[in-house]
Formats: structure tokens, sequence, C-alpha cells
């Protein structure tokens, strides 16, 4: 479960998304909407740190410490993917 700090950031970018919709819709200056945007992008690129910190506090370290490998490698090879995911955009 995402915690309060989460979800409050990702309603205020949400906020924040519907205002650039508004400023689109209004026929706003191009570069100003490419600037709410970037904005928008690195408000997300925080929320997303905040929630891999919390699955690497939580259930990582809960994976490493466990009995089970497989488990283990799973739960590594998922943070593998999120980096690989993460090099791509």
């Amino acid at each position: 479960m995402a915690s309060e700090t989460v979800i409050r950031r990702l309603k205020i970018v949400e906020g924040h998304v519907r205002g650039i919709v508004r400023m689109a819709e209004e026929g706003a200056y191009c570069i100003d909407l490419i600037r709410q945007i970037q904005a928008v992008e690195a408000a997300l690129n925080k929320v997303s740190s905040q929630i891999l910190e919390e699955h690497l506090r939580s259930c990582v370290i809960t994976a490493i410490q466990g009995e089970d490998p497989k488990e283990r490698e799973r739960v590594l090879k998922e943070i593998a993917e999120v980096f690989e995911m993460a090099n791509k955009v």
C-alpha cells in the first residue's frame, strides 16, 4: 500500500495535469506547456523514487532476509527490470 505522502503527491500531480489540459484547451504557448509537462515528469519521477524506496525498505528486505531463494531471485529480478525500463525511457 502506498504511503499517505505518495498518495498526496500523486493527487498534486493529477491537479497539475488537469491544469495543463486547461492550458492546452485555451491555446497556451507551446513552450509554457512543455515546461509544465516537464514539471509533472519531475514530480512523477520523485513519486516513483519514493515508492521504490518504500519497496526496498519493506518487500525487498523481507524477501532477502527470508528463506526462499526463489523469492529472493524474483524480487531482485523485479528491481533489475525497473532499472532497465527506466533506462529505456
